[in-house]
């Protein structure tokens, strides 16, 4: 099976952008061409910063950003509670409210530059696998109370009539929320990024970066750019320029699959809209695409699989909530790196005059690598000291490689902790 994903064989890529070529003087250079640089350089051109540089290693969207899920809903793979008692309530709403701005930005972005990706703006359920609903209670309670965010309570019957499957019991309906092609976002954000006067250059890989009196240096093969910025944006796929950065990410892999057209066929699985995710550490996650196919992922894993061996695995967890789905063909299967950190939460923020940097997104990464592209062009454009408040998860070792051992030996731990729930309930 064809590794590449349904987004891009859909969807052939438009005309490459010229690699870097000679050498350049700018005010900023960012270095990764997915979510995280593509919101940073947007967001310095739309408050007047013309002299901005985008280099991309392969083509645009071709790491996380291009192939995900296509969730777009506030909050951080950490978890609100988690950052409650970390933070305290005010920089911890701040944050969060960071991420609602966020979803709202990327409406207003897609509606004003008329970026043809496939927007369903339906919402996002968050469904019980298990039949104790007191996680849900408390985390709509938390959100209430603790961040002014109300998601509405599905019954039984309710979620019954929307997702047609025994599998679930309540759910949690996030109004606030879309689902899209995350890879016709990118490249529509590279366009709209391009018109306003970036200068985008893909098959551009940095290659080394370089102190230059009081900015710096970045070389590709083809040539070298001179910025008093310059903005690392690089995700899961580790350029090799600073070491502490590299260290400070664990390269995860995630799986995604797309089925063939249901037709009338999906009306017997779903009589919503919405994005479903489950609420167990390792869930299933899935959307209906406009023309009908259903796309799911799941799963966390050390290991970047074969398509054939991401389409076993999903298939299996398809049909254990939709095995009315049996014999339905997967059209499509895929897998690829994401950016993790030991704390969950992005690092964004200053590595040391001038240079900066925004990644370990963590598979929740569509608002937020807005909301850090908003920070840090604010930061460079006018001295914003608001990219302060992520300084609390800042570069922490990943502790390869043995952070790989136990990455996955603590997927296995929460993944065995949900199977003896799901038993235990069961009896």
């Amino acid at each position: 099976m064809d590794a590449t994903s349904f987004y891009r064989a859909r969807t052939p890529a438009p005309p490459g952008r010229a690699p870097l070529s000679g050498r350049h003087e700018v005010h900023t250079c960012i270095v990764g061409g997915g979510f995280a640089g593509l919101n940073t350089a947007l967001g310095l051109a739309e408050r007047g910063g013309q002299d901005v540089l985008l280099l991309e290693a392969r083509e645009i969207g071709h790491g996380a950003s291009g192939r995900n899920g296509g969730f777009v809903f506030g909050g951080f793979s950490r978890g609100e509670a988690e950052l409650l008692a970390e933070l305290g309530q005010q920089r911890a709403q701040a944050l969060y409210q960071g991420t609602l701005d966020a979803v709202e930005l990327i409406r207003r972005r897609i509606r004003q530059h008329r970026i043809a990706c496939d927007a369903t703006d339906a919402g996002v359920i968050w469904a019980n696998w298990f039949r104790d609903p007191t996680a849900l209670r408390t985390r709509q309670r938390l959100l209430a109370e603790d961040f002014g965010v109300e998601w509405q309570w599905l019954d039984r019957a309710e979620m019954a009539h929307r997702i047609v499957s025994e599998r679930y019991t309540e759910g949690l309906y996030e109004a606030n929320a879309l689902h899209f092609d995350p890879l016709a976002y990118a490249r529509g954000l590279a366009g709209v990024a391009a018109a306003a006067g970036v200068r985008v250059h893909e098959a551009s890989p940095a290659v080394s970066l370089d102190r230059d009196g009081g900015g710096w240096r970045v070389r590709t093969p083809g040539g070298e750019v001179h910025a008093r910025h310059v903005v690392l944006a690089c995700g899961g796929y580790l350029a090799g320029l600073r070491r502490e950065v590299d260290a400070g990410v664990m390269p995860i892999a995630t799986y995604v699959m797309v089925t063939e057209p249901l037709g009338p066929r999906l009306g017997e699985v779903l009589r919503t809209r919405a994005a479903i995710y489950d609420s167990r550490f390792a869930f299933d996650y899935y959307r209906p695409l406009p023309d009908t196919r259903l796309l799911w992922g799941g799963r966390i894993s050390v290991r970047d699989r074969s398509p054939g061996a991401v389409r076993r695995l999903l298939r299996r967890d398809m049909l254990r909530v939709f095995p009315q789905l049996h014999g339905l063909r997967i059209e499509r299967a895929w897998s690829g790196l994401m950016s993790y950190a030991r704390h969950q939460m992005p690092q964004v923020g200053k590595v040391e005059e001038g240079l900066w940097l925004a990644q370990a997104f963590g598979g929740h990464g569509v608002a937020p690598t807005t909301f850090a592209g908003e920070l840090l062009a604010s930061a460079i454009a006018h001295g914003d000291p608001r990219w302060r408040e992520m300084a609390d998860y800042g570069l922490v070792s990943a502790l390869k490689p043995a952070g790989f051992a136990g990455a996955q030996l603590s997927y296995w731990w929460y993944q065995a902790r949900d199977a003896w729930k799901d038993w235990r309930e069961s009896r």
